[in-house]
């Protein structure tokens, strides 16, 4: 059944019309009235208790299709829930060329929770401003499509492009979402006496952690100094060096 992310409060009985988004994609899949598909609303601002429903994903049947719109009845709601045990919070300097959009698509898929976009000194993609912007929103749709394609009802939450300095100087702060005081703090280093990530799995049991991973050549020694001193703890994920799209996902598909 066609899953569609519909950022609204969703009540069992209610008639409503489809976002934008969800009425353009019903509408390229050629539904009809009569058609059953199902709705989620637990995206990127749920914990501020902008959506205002429980949570899970319920039933709904199309009533009504227009040229630009898409009526809907919302029918049973189901508590389920296929989210990661632990919620792994990604910050990460961003990959060059369309690697990001990559990154972001199959981190929704793994089930990560939030992302942090960060420019670091050896970064080649660098933005700011509108084109920062734009380029968040973006990602933010990425991470919508890929939650309703793989049966998630929690969208990530896509933190606006930063640089890593401004962002660990506001780590306590805005711990991409994470309880600073909880989340464990870990950084993907080649440094001597890295701690193979699996070691600090089988040792520690945090319910969050935010990752930290640098761009393509890494992060400089300076930079991870600095994260040393706001409490992030160096690992490995073995011998092999990754790319840092792959380096990341592979993180998260130990942590989650």
């Amino acid at each position: 059944m066609p899953r569609f992310f519909c950022p609204a409060p969703l009540h069992t009985g209610d008639s409503l019309e489809l976002p934008a988004g969800a009425a353009r994609h019903v509408q390229v899949l050629r539904l009809q009235p009569g058609d059953s598909i199902t709705l989620f609303n637990h995206g990127p601002g749920w914990a501020q208790g902008s959506a205002g429903s429980p949570g899970g994903e319920f039933e709904a049947t199309v009533t009504q299709m227009g040229r630009s719109h898409v009526q809907v009845q919302v029918g049973a709601h189901h508590a389920v829930e296929r989210e990661a045990t632990r919620a792994v919070h990604i910050a990460i300097a961003m990959p060059a060329n369309d690697r990001m959009d990559w990154l972001v698509e199959k981190a929704t898929e793994l089930g990560v929770a939030s992302i942090q976009p960060l420019m670091s000194e050896r970064s080649v993609l660098r933005l700011s401003g509108e084109r920062a912007d734009k380029k968040t929103a973006h990602w933010q749709s990425v991470a919508v499509s890929a939650c309703e394609q793989c049966g998630g009802n929690r969208v990530p939450l896509l933190h606006p492009v930063a640089t890593l300095a401004h962002w660990l100087r506001d780590l306590p702060a805005n711990a991409a979402g994470a309880d600073a005081t909880s989340a464990a703090r870990l950084l993907l280093s080649l440094r001597e006496g890295s701690r193979p990530l699996r070691d600090w799995l089988a040792a520690d049991a945090a319910p969050a952690a935010i990752f930290l991973s640098g761009p393509e050549g890494g992060l400089s020694a300076a930079e991870e100094d600095a994260a040393l001193a706001c409490g992030f703890a160096p690992v490995s994920l073995g011998a092999r060096v990754l790319r840092a799209e792959t380096a990341a996902l592979t993180a998260l598909a130990l942590l989650v």
